[in-house]
């Protein structure tokens, strides 16, 4: 039979996408507050953006914020309620196999550290170290990984100092993210209680985590630094402020570890002033490099801007409701067409189609239960 060099070109073309397409376990993190018992998963549809009723995965004691190793096959979660202080010894961080099948989660080991209210945790781009931020303490902590995903004990731990503007909830530190930069050299932590972006050299052998030169990277008073994401090119880090519900471009000079202030964006729209109870929670880029997203809580909305990779500057282009109240977290899917906002106080999951063109979303249908829902994380189905 002949083959037909028209027919070729379309194979060549539908085939990588049909490729791409692919079904997601979606894990997530919850506060152990009833009905919720631990971790629960759903399956996502990539092509329909169907997002399936939640069944638990493993009980867990409030296990608020979740990572997954690089391999896919092992989830990282905290116990936000641990206070090494008051149960000296215990066990604040778990590892969990992922079932390839079902997407269930099976208890590997936990591992104790110092610290009190880890609030969350990531690990670093080769599978190397699991990393946790403790709220209450102000600190960070560094443990490294078998290959199999088993943590082993601290290999690192370090306190942070300072305070800032707001005395009442800034009188202290409170370390509230942790994450390595993309060449896996250095370790950015963001502390909402000392108004810092702490800047740490990586060695992934140790391990250890020793101070940088320049040893951080400073915000305006009463900002509240949250969390952070790369720019796709490594050329700018963003920052989004829980307190003054901004987001802060930062250069990042990856020689030197360095960051270096270029503008702030407010996350709400054009105008609008923060709401009494309003304050940021998450920040994602989307995976065409275009697009950033915020969320800020109270005002229960998700922010969407452009994105200049040359200066790195941010553009206000839309504000949506997240479709619940208090957006704690959203996730975009890898492919980059749905992002899922999770509802700390509502309980619930909406689904949002992605405008790749304009990058605006659009809610796809009723919002999924998830109960005291904090986190989550896309774990490909093999």
């Amino acid at each position: 039979m002949k083959f037909h060099p028209a027919l070729a070109l379309l194979l060549a073309a539908v085939l990588p996408a049909m490729a791409a397409a692919k079904d997601y376990y979606v894990h997530f993190g919850t506060y152990s507050k009833a009905p919720s018992k631990g971790i629960y998963r759903s399956h996502f549809d990539t092509d329909t953006g169907v997002l399936t009723p939640a069944e638990l995965a493993i009980e867990a004691k409030d296990p608020s914020f979740i990572a997954l190793h690089p391999n896919g096959k092992v989830l990282y979660a905290v116990d936000e309620s641990l206070d090494s202080k008051k149960t000296p010894g215990a066990n604040g961080i778990a590892a969990y196999s992922i079932d390839a099948k079902t997407g269930a989660l099976k208890l590997i080991n936990q591992q104790s550290f110092e610290g009190s209210g880890p609030c969350h945790v990531s690990v670093d781009r080769d599978g190397h170290c699991v990393f946790i931020a403790n709220y209450n303490t102000g600190s960070i902590a560094a443990l490294p990984l078998d290959k199999d995903g088993r943590i082993g004990p601290v290999s690192s731990f370090v306190q942070h100092t300072g305070s800032s503007a707001n005395r009442a909830r800034q009188s202290s530190p409170h370390a509230h993210s942790i994450y390595t930069t993309p060449d896996n050299r250095f370790v950015l932590s963001a502390d909402l209680g000392a108004d810092k972006v702490f800047i740490y050299r990586f060695d992934a052998a140790t391990g250890k985590l020793t101070s940088n030169e320049p040893a951080f990277a400073t915000l305006p008073p009463g900002s509240g630094p949250r969390h952070l994401v790369f720019s796709p090119n490594s050329k700018f880090v963003y920052v989004i402020s829980e307190m003054l519900c901004t987001v802060t471009t930062f250069s990042y000079d990856a020689a030197k570890g360095a960051l270096s202030p270029v503008d702030s964006i407010s996350t709400l729209p054009p105008g609008e002033t923060k709401p009494a109870n309003g304050s940021c929670a998450e920040i994602a880029i989307h995976p065409n490099g275009k697009f950033l997203y915020a969320s800020t809580r109270g005002h229960n909305s998700i922010t969407v801007y452009s994105l200049d990779a040359a200066t790195g500057k941010l553009t206000f282009i839309d504000n949506k409701p997240s479709g619940g109240k208090t957006p704690r977290h959203f996730a975009l899917d890898p492919t980059g067409a749905w992002l899922i906002a999770e509802h700390q106080d509502s309980s619930d999951v909406t689904v949002f189609r992605v405008d790749a063109a304009t990058g605006k979303l659009t809610p796809t249908g009723a919002p999924v239960p998830v109960p005291s829902v904090v986190a989550s994380v896309f774990v490909p189905v093999p």
